[in-house]
Formats: C-alpha cells, sequence, structure tokens
C-alpha cells in the first residue's frame, strides 16, 4: 500500500481542519481499495448478471438471503488468496509449485484454463448482443472486437495504468443501481426477504442456491487477486511480507478492508440485479432467461427503455473488466506453472508466455460463438468445471496460509481459520450437490 504524506499543519479554523481531515480519509481509503475492489467488481461479470437475472426472474425475491450467506464466504476465501500473494511474493500456482506434487497444480491449472477458456466466451458474447441490441450490427463481429480490444489494453497499457482503469470501470457497476431505482421494487418485501429466507423445497430452488455460491466463489478470483498483489508490492519496489514481517500490519489491514470494500461492492451490485428482474421480469410472469442479454431485452416493455439501456450498458461495461480479469488469471496460471515471470507490467517480448496466454485464452473463448456452441449452454459447463476445481483449490489454499515454509511467521490467525475452512466447507458441499443435480440432468 502506498505511503501517505501526513497532512500539513495550518492556522485554519477547526472547521476546515475537520474538513480536510475527513477528505485526507476518503482520499486514503479510495487510493488503498485495488486487487479487492476490482477482484469484487468482476465477480459480477455478464455471465453472472444473467445467472441472477435468471434467479430473480425464477423466484422473485426467494433467493435474496443467499447473497448475505455468500459474502462472509467470499471475504474469507478472498482474503485468505490475497494474503498468499502479498506474504510469500508468489502467486498460488507457483507456491503449489514449490510445496506440493506437480500433477495437483497441472490439474489445477488445466480446470482453470478450460473454465475461463468457457466462462470468456460467455462473456464476449454477452456483450456482443448487448451491444446489437443497443446499435444494431453483427452479434459476432461485435464479439470478436470486444476480445481484441481487451488483448489490446492488457498487452499495451502499464501496469499503474491498467490497474487504474481497471479501478474505474468498476463503476460501470452502478448502472443496476440505476436500474433498480427505477423498478419499482417493493422495499419491504425485497429487504425483508435478506433475512427471512422463502424457502422453497425442490430440485431447482436448490440447483439456484448452488449457482449462486458457484458463480460468487470463482477459481479464477482466487489466482487473479494474488497476482494482483504480486503486481502492487513490485509497483512499490517492496519484499514479500515473509521477509519483512514487521510491516506486514499495514499491508494486513489494507488487504482485509480492501476484500471486504470489494466483496461488499459485489454483493451490492448482486442483489440490485436480483431485486431489479424480480420487480420487473417475475412479476410479469417471465421467468426464464438464459443470459444477460435477453434479461436485457426483457426488460424493455415493462420498465421502460431507460432500464433496458442501462443494463444493457452494464453488460458491456462490466465485460470490459471481467475479460482481461478471467485472462489475466490464467496468464498468471500458466506462467507460475512454468517457472517464468509474467507481469501486466512486463514488456511483451519479455513475458511472451504471460501475454501469449493472454491472447490465445481471450480469442478462444470469442471463438466459441462462431463455432456454434451455445453460450448459455456452455457457460453451464463452465460451472460444472469451477464447482469440480473450487473445493480442492481452496483446501490447497488453506493449507499454504497454515504452512510455515510458505508463510514463515505470518500464517493466518485463529478467526481466518474458521472462517477459511467454514467457506471452503460450504463450498465442498455446493459444489458435491451441483454436480450431482449436473450429473441427474445429463443422463
Amino acid at each position: 500500500m502506498e505511503a501517505f504524506d501526513r497532512a500539513d499543519s495550518s492556522e485554519e479554523g477547526c472547521e476546515d481542519a475537520t474538513a480536510g481531515t475527513k477528505f485526507s480519509a476518503m482520499h486514503r481509503f479510495i487510493r488503498g481499495l485495488g486487487p479487492g475492489l476490482v477482484t469484487g467488481a468482476a465477480d459480477d461479470d455478464p455471465s453472472g448478471i444473467g445467472t441472477h437475472s435468471q434467479i430473480g426472474a425464477e423466484f422473485g425475491y426467494g433467493l435474496a438471503w443467499s447473497f448475505l450467506l455468500s459474502f462472509p464466504l467470499m471475504v474469507a476465501i478472498q482474503e485468505v488468496a490475497a494474503e498468499i500473494g502479498r506474504v510469500t511474493g508468489a502467486g498460488i500456482a507457483r507456491n503449489l509449485r514449490r510445496h506440493y506434487p506437480l500433477p495437483i497444480l497441472w490439474l489445477m491449472v488445466s480446470l482453470l484454463l478450460v473454465a475461463n477458456i468457457i466462462n470468456l466466451g460467455a462473456d464476449l458474447s454477452a456483450m456482443g448482443a448487448s451491444l446489437t441490441l443497443l446499435a444494431g450490427g453483427n452479434a459476432g463481429l461485435y464479439t470478436l472486437l470486444f476480445g481484441i480490444l481487451c488483448i489490446l489494453f492488457e498487452v499495451t497499457l502499464s501496469y499503474p495504468r491498467y490497474a487504474s482503469a481497471l479501478k474505474w470501470t468498476s463503476l460501470s457497476l452502478l448502472t443496476y443501481v440505476a436500474v433498480v431505482m427505477v423498478a419499482q421494487v417493493p422495499w419491504g418485501h425485497a429487504l425483508r426477504s435478506l433475512v427471512v429466507p422463502e424457502l422453497q423445497f425442490n430440485i431447482h430452488y436448490a440447483t439456484a442456491f448452488v449457482a449462486i455460491l458457484g458463480t460468487t466463489i470463482s477459481p479464477y478470483l482466487f489466482f487473479w487477486q494474488a497476482g494482483q498483489e504480486i503486481e502492487e508490492q513490485h509497483r512499490h519496489h517492496a519484499k514479500p511480507l515473509c521477509l519483512t514481517p514487521r510491516l506486514a500490519g499495514p499491508e494486513l489491514r489494507r488487504i482485509r478492508i480492501d476484500t471486504l470494500t470489494g466483496m461488499a461492492f459485489s454483493t451490492l451490485i448482486s442483489l440490485a440485479i436480483v431485486f431489479a428482474t424480480a420487480a420487473t421480469l417475475h412479476a410479469h410472469g417471465i421467468v426464464d432467461i438464459a443470459t444477460s442479454s435477453q434479461a436485457a431485452e426483457a426488460l424493455r416493455p415493462i420498465a421502460g427503455q431507460f432500464a433496458f439501456g442501462m443494463f444493457a450498458l452494464g453488460i458491456i461495461g462490466t465485460g470490459m473488466l471481467a475479460v482481461p480479469v478471467l485472462a489475466g488469471s490464467a496468464a498468471y496460471a500458466v506462467s507460475e506453472l512454468a517457472g517464468v515471470a509474467g507481469s501486466l507490467d512486463a514488456k511483451p517480448l519479455s513475458a511472451r508466455l504471460f501475454y501469449g496466454t493472454i491472447a490465445a485464452t481471450t480469442l478462444a473463448g470469442a471463438a466459441i460463438q462462431t463455432i456454434g456452441v451455445d453460450p448459455a449452454r456452455a457457460l453451464y459447463w463452465a460451472a460444472v468445471v469451477n464447482g469440480v476445481l473450487a473445493a480442492p483449490l481452496m483446501i490447497v489454499m488453506m493449507l499454504i496460509v497454515r504452512n510455515p515454509r510458505a508463510m514463515g511467521r505470518l500464517r493466518i490467525d485463529s478467526r481466518q481459520v474458521v472462517t477459511g475452512w467454514l467457506a471452503t466447507g460450504v463450498m465442498l458441499i455446493a459444489s458435491l450437490l451441483f454436480i450431482g443435480f449436473s450429473l441427474t440432468t445429463f443422463f
């Protein structure tokens, strides 16, 4: 975290001094946000928006409570991922390479690549479809152009400029706050649903609950946040905290605040999408939404042109944030698997594998639609792969943060041990349920 200068003393009045102190505190808070905020915002990617839209359309407010349940679990595991990166100075894949059998690493990275490419295809396809809704034209061409644009940004921008761009792109999610404000939500019912579950005992409700966990606790976010902490460490010319444990206090507090803020932002936006679609689509009997662009189109005759436009623009904005995160997380994992350096601040020719992975995964995702694969169906199988990967990866992460060879004296405390293993246990149960439902549906 950057060091901040103390405010200059002055002879100004107490009121001005107080205002200056408040401004300074807010300035420090905003500047301290980074990997956690971007990770949380990227969690609400176009495919996640599609999932949340379907949940709001099909179940109304009946599953709103599950987002409050998933919030502390998200915070716990993303904080673990961030601390792995900042304390060890190495990403999750590199720590796996150092301390655990190589086949485990190969399996984890292979599953991550499969899931990320499919997710990239779904997100890019949703962005192309949304631009077609807004401006007309060829959705397939737009999908490819969005992929190329994201690659160019990642390859050509320096890390400080790129990190800043991602941070500001997260504001695109506020479009869904605008949508929910015009959706005529029955706020008494909506807010009550957060604490009073409207339970249904059927396979559709259970599958939707598991899908919420699967879209909020995603493996690519673990790799990304750990990698971003390393990027921040290099940007400030700092050493891993395991080598400088005396500096750990402020840094770990910064990680906690950043992660908490990012996951809270993500959860609020997810709820805004569920509330908006519950108040519009569900209330008008529209209960089957396969993609985020379908949700945007369905909103037009019900909530008006403004809500439709903001929803569609939000899909494009969040896609511009999420696509680089998906491709970047794959690039961090592949580079660490190969034991070579990879960084968004490196020159393209000095990090060929890193940038090559970004380009290859993004273009592979963009190509999914052109070869006739249904993006919605592909996303379903991406969720299955993520379900297979998430819980075992979380188990390994929890072993890393308790491993003194990796973390030195900065192993996580008892609070984080409890919350981290609780998140892992819930995700393990959810993954097994989801896989069971998937096999039942398939066969």
